[in-house]
């Protein structure tokens, strides 16, 4: 993985504290269970053995990639209020014909998918996310998502 990874700032220093926690907690542990498997003797049919190796290498892969992204890691800081949503930025969009409005962090892919009670943590590459990156608060949006197309205006930058 060398595509530049988007994340806030608060989003790096929980992957830094996933890593620690992988490294120095979880990996000790799978090395302790995987030495004492084997002290039981015969591997071949050592299901204890077999479980910890794999998750062993769960968690090597895990490190990898969190590694891999903190290296190619593009910190943005939450975007202040402004004329247009940019990665970071906090947008409230109302949707035309739906009477529902939303309220959106937009954030890089490694982060999006949680909500903080108030804001939904979208993608920049999401539908939506995509939709109102570089728009103004007035303007009207179209968003092609896999549900049809929907149209949203732009409510607040926040």
């Amino acid at each position: 993985m060398n595509e530049q990874v988007i994340l806030t700032r608060q989003g790096y220093e929980d992957l830094e504290k996933k890593l620690d926690e992988l490294k120095f907690v979880k990996r000790p542990e799978i090395v302790e269970r995987i030495k004492e498997a084997r002290a039981q003797g015969d591997l071949s049919e050592n299901a204890e053995y077999e479980a910890a190796r794999n998750e062993h290498s769960l968690i090597e892969g895990e490190i990898a990639e969190i590694e891999a992204k903190l290296k190619n890691a593009k910190i943005i800081d939450d975007a202040a209020p402004g004329d247009e949503v940019i990665t970071g930025s906090k947008v409230t969009v109302s949707y035309i014909g739906l009477n529902r409005t939303d309220k959106y962090e937009i954030v890089g892919t490694t982060e999006s998918g949680t909500h903080d009670g108030e804001y939904y943590r979208i993608s920049n590459e999401s539908p939506v996310g995509k939709a109102v990156l570089y728009s103004k608060v007035g303007d009207v949006v179209e968003i092609h998502a896999p549900g049809g197309v929907k149209k949203a205006k732009i409510i607040s930058i926040d």
